[in-house]
């Protein structure tokens, strides 16, 4: 890796950052508090099979979702559908899409839940990235990976097994871009020297939240991730929480001044309409079938693991999306709710 940027400004843009940079921020603030909780929904709501009607409706519901109270909605960024992988994602560019959200909600936060960074360059990562945080008032979470598919990085003329030190030199790049005054880069992925980056963020600085390992060491991982984004352990069964908070406890054990960085998981439900019904593992553990209780009981003992932030998926169940929002609204968001931080930015363009 080879990168040089001026850091006399603000040295700390090259690695992560405590919750006190990001005390202004609307969505940061909506989503994280250490030792509590909040509730996200992932899209797509519904799994594509090959028709994209299925998307049919969903912004009226992510409309629903910012009104009830949630505190974040997350896209996926998947460029390629490889049917071998069996999962075409989100369908529409996760950059585009958070920005006709943006416009279409007013306080939830606007999160990725994983932009490839190994597959674009910086530049224009950043510009898409600070524009929608821009139209948003400073409502997106930049949720990052190294990207896992194999397909996609020929397709771009990438070689899949450098993603780790390209990730890692993207992150670089991406936050000295973002960062006051103007950059100066020197990087296998491009020069920068006398011009500026536009627009800034409009609240500092983006967060970062790195998803899994991203191909780094566990130590790089604590010291440059804003926050940290897993797969759980099993939920079915209270061992699984057990085994995440050693794991979260481990990372958090390694972040540089042991500030506060919030750790985030998700699951995809198939919420039942017996609320009593057992946690039960469906597709190899890759779904969790469950009535309300099971969720509540899945959601506190994620809590008391040090998770921050839950991302619930619903794009394999059965029961229409529109009542299990309801249902999550009324009956399990009261018991882990958004938290109350600043305003969204006014947004007057």
């Amino acid at each position: 890796m080879n990168i040089a940027a001026t850091t006399a400004h603000h040295p700390t843009f090259l690695s992560g950052a405590s919750s006190d940079a990001f005390a202004k921020h609307p969505g940061y603030r909506r989503m994280f508090a250490p030792d509590r909780l909040t509730i996200g929904i992932f899209l797509p709501l519904r799994f594509y099979r090959g028709d994209m009607s299925v998307l049919e409706g969903q912004a009226d519901l992510v409309t629903e979702i910012d009104r009830r109270g949630f505190a974040a909605v997350w896209v996926r960024d998947v460029p390629l559908f490889d049917p071998n992988f069996g999962d075409a994602g989100q369908l529409f560019d996760p950059f585009t899409y958070l920005s006709y959200l943006a416009a279409r909600t007013d306080k939830v936060a606007l999160a990725t839940g994983s932009a490839v960074f190994s597959l674009r360059h910086p530049i224009d990562l950043a510009k898409a990235a600070t524009t929608i945080d821009r139209l948003s008032g400073g409502r997106l979470v930049l949720g990052i990976a190294s990207g896992d598919r194999p397909v996609e990085f020929p397709a771009y003329g990438l070689d899949m097994d450098g993603r780790g030190e390209r990730f890692a030199e993207t992150v670089a790049y991406f936050r000295q871009l973002i960062a006051p005054g103007r950059p100066v880069i020197r990087s296998s992925l491009g020069t920068i020297e006398g011009v500026d980056f536009l627009p800034k963020p409009a609240i500092g600085r983006i967060p970062l939240i790195i998803t899994g390992s991203s191909r780094q060491s566990p130590s790089w991982v604590a010291e440059h991730a804003d926050g940290w984004l897993t797969y759980p352990q099993p939920t079915h069964i209270p061992e699984g929480p057990k085994r995440l908070a050693q794991n979260i406890l481990s990372w958090r054990n390694q972040i540089p001044g042991a500030g506060f960085r919030p750790h985030m998981t998700n699951e995809w439900l198939d919420l039942v309409d017996d609320p009593d019904f057992p946690r039960t593992p469906l597709r190899g553990g890759f779904v969790l079938r469950t009535g309300r209780k099971g969720l509540i009981d899945l959601l506190g003992e994620w809590q008391e693991a040090g998770v921050n932030h839950a991302a619930l998926g619903m794009q394999f169940a059965e029961r229409p999306a529109s009542d299990i929002i309801q249902e999550l609204a009324e009956e399990v968001l009261p018991l882990f709710p958004s938290l109350e931080g600043p305003a969204p930015l006014p947004v007057k363009w």
